[in-house]
């Protein structure tokens, strides 16, 4: 049943209340920091500060993918944000992304350093300066770009919009979840006609894959608002053949390891991350779990 309570905006809007949800408390409408904190710095070139939310685990794959190709100059150190204790407005933090929103990086490699912010900027970053994960190919080039810019765009939708009204909100309502059930369904629809006749979405695995993959990917594969039969993503085919193709590949799986501090399964939580053997670690106390 529709909501039958009317809101009459008024005409000025003012911060009087949380407005309730999940992140209620660490949301408001100004920047900033809010308290002074250092951040960490550890001896890798690359410093990340992230959660393993889907926009922190674009980069962590991404860079569990560069080292897997070979590429030793993207070692990193992986420090774990809370958003929910409200990290992400120290002033260490809002230096490295005054958006106060994880992933930030810290490019240590060069004689200045250099942050990088927003996920999107952070592969394309990477991919630049690497040679890797993008198209040589100008046409293939500019078609992974434009379905990373495809997933920038959309993934609030799924996010902001379905995720929020359908798991988070404190209470539900038909217009908002039906209204974001919809788009997102939609944007399955634009994905699987894609990849009805494309492997990948750029001519070959690249950013624009792992920047898909961590946002639609993990929702047909169940991980995301417990919410894969309310979608009914199984009439997503082509979607959940791509998904599952690139959940198999292990830089995804250590990528989804990193900074993860939540979830059931504890042997998928790698807090932070500072050496390749850490993934060792984790390996070997999931091994004792079963024995």
């Amino acid at each position: 049943m529709a909501d039958s309570t009317e809101y009459t905006p008024p005409k000025v809007w003012t911060w009087d209340a949380e407005s309730g949800g999940r992140f209620a408390s660490i949301n408001r409408p100004i920047a900033g920091a809010t308290h002074d904190k250092e951040l960490p710095v550890g001896k890798h070139p690359f410093q990340l500060y992230s959660l393993a939310t889907p926009n922190g685990v674009k980069v962590t794959v991404m860079l569990e993918e560069l080292l897997a190709a070979g590429h030793t100059g993207a070692e990193y150190d992986a420090w774990l944000v809370n958003i929910g204790e409200g990290d992400q407005f120290g002033s260490g933090f809002v230096e490295v992304n005054p958006n106060s929103k994880i992933p930030a990086l810290m490019d240590r490699s060069g004689d200045t350093p250099q942050r990088v912010f927003e996920s999107g900027a952070i592969l394309l970053y990477l991919a630049e300066k690497f040679g890797a994960f993008l198209p040589t190919n100008p046409a293939q080039r500019t078609e992974a770009l434009s379905w990373l810019f495809w997933q920038m765009g959309s993934a609030p939708y799924l996010g902001g919009g379905f995720g929020h009204f359908y798991a988070y909100a404190p209470e539900k309502f038909e217009y908002p979840i039906n209204r974001f059930a919809m788009e997102t369904k939609r944007q399955l629809d634009v994905m699987d006609r894609h990849l009805a006749e494309n492997e990948y979405f750029g001519g070959e695995y690249s950013i624009a894959d792992m920047a898909i993959w961590s946002w639609y990917g993990q929702l047909v594969l169940g991980r995301l608002y417990s919410a894969a039969e309310f979608l009914d993503v199984a009439t997503y085919k082509n979607v959940l053949r791509w998904a599952e193709a690139i959940d198999a590949r292990p830089a995804v799986t250590r990528g989804r390891m990193v900074n993860r501090a939540f979830g059931d399964d504890l042997s998928m939580q790698l807090h932070e991350r500072h050496d390749a053997s850490d993934f060792e670690t984790k390996t070997q106390d999931k091994i004792g779990d079963q024995s």
